[in-house]
């Protein structure tokens, strides 16, 4: 069985080819390694073959385990670490989300943002956030519709301890790589629409062990890679 260093290597080595097919710098996909439902000794594991950005699902889950890498790697090699939200965020776990992450990408309504906004303390940097768009249209996936992104762009953007940073989206499962690349490139469209009105706009966060190469062929800056890294998930837990 391979280790994680060696998943690792070949998950760059997979971004770095799809990235110099599509005529891209390798250097501008950047690799966010999902540890959601993964024991926090897998991420040490990653932290020692160079990983320093984990997505968690579970707000509560993501503390236990910032928690113990503190205690396990030390207070300084964990606090180099970064730590972005991909799953829904219930408004009961606002304040913690905006105390202990430094990304989250699953903001779908303004009343979270400014929750988020209000909850981030005093002397942190602005909480970089993306908006969760549904370009597939399904009724149980999370996110926006895109005719409202917009709109709530220009919301987030208002608010004072918040940085917009771009979008994200889960598409449906499975297709071909047409298909795929089609669910991608409508959201690359969305960010270059917002783009005219908010030039910051610098993040596509797309594609996943089974469609990266299609996300980075649609200009996917980042990739949010969980199986391909640390193997088949244990059972879910309850969301939190």
């Amino acid at each position: 069985m391979r280790s994680i260093h060696d998943n690792l290597q070949a998950v760059r080595e997979r971004i770095a080819r799809a990235a110099l097919a599509a005529g891209r710098d390798p250097l501008t996909v950047a690799l966010l390694a999902v540890s959601k439902t993964h024991a926090a000794s897998l991420v040490a594991q990653a932290v020692d073959a160079g990983q320093r950005a984990f997505g968690e699902n579970y707000v509560r889950e993501a503390l236990e385990k910032m928690d113990a890498l503190a205690e396990n790697l030390g207070k300084e090699r964990a606090r180099a670490l970064e730590w972005h939200l991909i799953g829904p965020l219930q408004s009961n776990k606002t304040r913690l989300a905006a105390a202990r992450f430094d990304w989250v990408h699953s903001v779908e309504s303004e009343k979270v943002a400014r929750r988020l906004s209000e909850q981030r303390p005093a002397g942190m940097a602005p909480l970089n956030v993306l908006i969760q768009v549904n370009v597939s249209g399904e009724s149980s996936k999370s996110g926006v519709a895109p005719e409202q992104v917009a709109g709530l762009a220009e919301a987030i953007s208002s608010l004072p301890n918040l940085k917009l940073r771009g979008l994200m989206a889960i598409p449906e499962p499975g297709g071909d790589v047409q298909t795929q690349r089609l669910r991608f490139s409508g959201l690359r469209k969305l960010l270059e629409q917002l783009q005219n009105r908010h030039a910051t706009l610098d993040t596509l966060s797309m594609g996943m062990s089974d469609d990266m190469e299609a996300a980075i062929a649609e200009g996917a800056t980042l990739v949010r890679i969980g199986t391909a890294i640390f193997g088949t998930r244990e059972k879910l837990r309850p969301a939190a």
